[in-house]
């Protein structure tokens, strides 16, 4: 995984009158604990990937209170877990990212709400929208309003957090519904304190085990249940929710001394409030604002009563609602009209219609309301001077520049596996003119940009084969699919894979095994050789393959690039029909790393000979042709100014963060450019041969380098 939680998760041993002092995540997992969980599951994403590895490193904690942990194949499996709270009293809890795995979880949720609960079910979801996100921006709260499912939508801080999931639960059981709880980039990473309670044991688990199975054909999704599940939602389900919400105060108010205006904000965007009223000089550096703020830590449902009693004495209030539709903004508009209340609503005309809500955007939204409202005591034209103060930075700098900052696009790691199957796949495009890459969603889609440029729809998790069903008979030749080893078994191989034999495709697909889900964190999956626990999986993707028909089938070392040159050539022409597959076998630089330095260290540490390979450039050899850099962009490997006068053109350089990978001279070689790469071997620690041999080269060197032949 892509770090330890071992020493951490000793924090959810804490007791009651004990003080949590930690990360959001930790909280979260802490909450869980403290709630009588009976299992929990779900599948790794950004931002709430870390979830996983910290239910990973508490397997023991988890094992003394009997609580079923699982690392899910997906999230419609992850989803698919909640249906143990369907008949039985048993709390369950699933996370992944939302909203891409929500996607793939809705049929499973679909059915699950409609079914209805017993036992508190509550999907913890990372918010993945804004600037920071890594997928298509869309909101989580259209799910919930589909399905009708309550959202819960905490203030980052830790207490609100922790008291969302533990009444998460009670809510859940209150009206028998599942409930969503979103934590967004900021949330997840936010650091703080709590008061903890003693964990609790569950009620049923497999400590105390269930007796006897419960049938009930009213939970069954098929009709006529589904009909009489439907009206249950909207006659006792939502009623017992509101009141809920009502009762227990989910929603906070914080309450201001200028009375004539207000804001409301979902739950995850107090702190943006916050910093911006700070800023403008209306709130302390303790979030205590002179404007009144009605915080819906639960925006779905909304509880109407309470939208107008904040706005009936007001006579504008501002709706802070990142992203669109404006579903909270259209409701609040029909609660004030329905109370025939006059109090006007500002939202998406003063803030931005989509993107993400940060401090600076915030700040400008407050700004403009202010000034369009003019509230009673303040004074607007200092909230103004002080708003343009705090933005003349940008148009200062802005006339410096001249221009905008180049912007500075993710990429492949130093010496990732995955950047030598592209460099290949650059050099045989000499021969076959551009190839149609169905790329997909991992690390391998950095192959979109440049110097590769390659890879022209991204359609889903594991769907990079599927995608290209459509598109290949339109083409002379064949095209080429990307799918990593984490959407191989995510989704791959029963949508793709499964599909393209069936069908009988002429198709080429790579497979990336680099042997984790790279990209959130390298969390175990069934190619890693081994689960969460430690336990052998026995699983490996070439028998799979042959498992669903696969006949023809090649495995290559990525960094041998000439090689993938080969395989990929004998992909694209030979004259055997149906879905071609090369497995592209290397492992995950970043692992690879984070295992070998300790052990480096270590040895190191005990006085015991180390080598380590570097790669460098000859200044005296190196054209200044940089195609090295074009095929393959690894990001140590740069240019530095010559230092020949007669050839002022900058040449290749590879700077300290080279690993050792070796595929810039792997490059060279395959694509036939230049000698001057070369391979040094670094050695610590050395013994008496190292030295006498070093001392030998560096005296024939010398003797070599002088122009007259003479000895050093």
């Amino acid at each position: 995984m892509e770090r330890s939680f071992k020493k951490e998760v000793e924090l959810l041993r804490l007791g009651a009158n004990s003080t949590f002092h930690g990360e959001g995540i930790l909280a979260v997992t802490k909450a869980l604990l403290q709630s009588g969980v009976s299992y929990v599951g779900g599948y790794q994403g950004a931002p709430i990937s870390h979830l996983m590895d910290v239910l990973a490193d508490a397997q023991d904690i988890l094992d003394d209170l009997g609580v079923h942990f699982e690392a899910c194949a997906n999230e419609a499996g992850a989803a698919a877990l909640l249906g143990a709270s369907i008949n039985y009293p048993l709390r369950g809890a699933v996370t992944w990212k939302s909203v891409v795995g929500t996607n793939v979880a809705s049929d499973a949720l679909s059915n699950l709400s409609s079914a209805g609960v017993k036992g508190g079910a509550l999907i913890i979801i990372g918010e993945d929208y804004g600037e920071g996100a890594s997928i298509i921006q869309e909101r989580s709260h259209a799910f919930a309003m589909k399905s009708q499912m309550w959202l819960l939508d905490p203030r980052p801080e830790l207490t609100t957090i922790v008291n969302m999931v533990e009444q998460g639960f009670e809510l859940s059981e209150a009206s028998n519904t599942p409930v969503m709880l979103e934590l967004r980039i900021r949330a997840c990473h936010v650091w703080g304190q709590f008061q903890c309670q003693t964990n609790r044991a569950p009620e049923f688990s497999r400590k105390q085990v269930l007796e006897t199975p419960e049938f009930d054909f009213e939970r069954i999704c098929m009709p006529p249940s589904t009909y009489a599940q439907e009206k249950h939602k909207i006659e006792v389900r939502l009623p017992a929710a509101l009141e809920f919400i009502r009762h227990r105060e989910l929603n906070e108010v914080f309450e201001g001394d200028c009375k004539d205006v207000g804001i409301v904000v979902q739950g995850g965007h107090y702190n943006a409030v916050a910093r911006g009223l700070a800023q403008l000089g209306l709130a302390d550096a303790f979030g205590q604002a002179r404007l009144p703020i009605y915080v819906l830590n639960v925006t779905y449902p909304l509880v109407a009563d309470e939208f107008t009693n904040f706005c009936r004495d007001k006579k504008a209030v501002l709706m802070v609602e990142e992203g669109q539709p404006d579903f909270i903004e259209q409701a609040a508009n029909v609660f004030l009209r329905k109370a025939d209340l006059e109090c006007r609503v500002y939202g998406k005309d003063v803030l931005p219609m989509a993107g993400e809500y940060t401090a600076e955007v915030v700040q400008a939204g407050l700004a403009e309301f202010i000034a369009a409202t003019r509230p009673e005591g303040i004074d607007t034209a200092a909230v103004a001077e002080r708003h343009q103060a705090l933005n003349a930075h940008k148009t200062r700098a802005g006339e410096i520049l001249g221009q905008p900052v180049p912007v500075r696009p993710p990429g492949f790691c130093v010496g990732c596996p995955e950047r030598p199957v592209f460099s290949a796949m650059k050099i045989l495009e000499k021969e076959t003119g551009p190839l149609h890459l169905s790329s997909d969603i991992g690390c391998h889609t950095f192959s979109t940009l440049p110097p590769f440029n390659m890879g022209n729809t991204v359609l889903g998790y594991g769907l990079g084969l599927a995608a290209s069903g459509g598109v290949a008979p339109a083409f002379g030749k064949r095209v080429i699919s990307a799918m990593g080893d984490g959407g191989f078994w995510h989704n791959g191989l029963t949508s793709g894979i499964a599909n393209a034999v069936f069908n009988r495709d002429d198709s080429v697909l790579l497979i990336f095994q680099n042997g984790y889900t790279s990209a959130t964190g390298a969390q175990f999956i069934p190619s890693t050789g081994r689960n969460a626990r430690q336990e052998p999986s026995g699983m490996d993707i070439k028998s799979a393959l042959k498992g669903v028909g696969v006949k023809w089938l090649r495995q290559v070392r990525t960094y041998d690039v000439a090689a993938m040159v080969r395989t990929l050539r004998e992909a694209m022409t030979t004259n055997d029909p149906g879905l071609k597959v090369i497995v592209a076998d290397g492992e995950c630089m970043l692992a690879l790393q984070r295992r070998k330095k300790p052990a480096d260290g270590a040895r190191l540490a005990a006085g015991q000979r180390l080598v380590r390979e570097r790669f460098g450039i000859d200044d005296t050899v190196c054209t200044g042709d940089h195609s090295c850099v074009r095929f393959s962009g690894c990001p140590s490997l740069t240019i530095k100014p010559s230092s020949d006068p007669l050839r002022p053109d900058p040449v290749a350089s590879i700077d300290n963060g080279c690993v050792g990978c070796g595929l810039c001279g792997e490059v060279a070689h395959a694509a036939i450019l230049c000698p001057s790469f070369y391979r040094a071997e670094i050695v610590q620690n050395p013994n008496l041969w190292d030295q006498l041999l070093a001392a030998l080269r560096g005296r024939l060197i010398g003797w070599l380098a002088r122009p007259d032949g003479a000895a050093a």
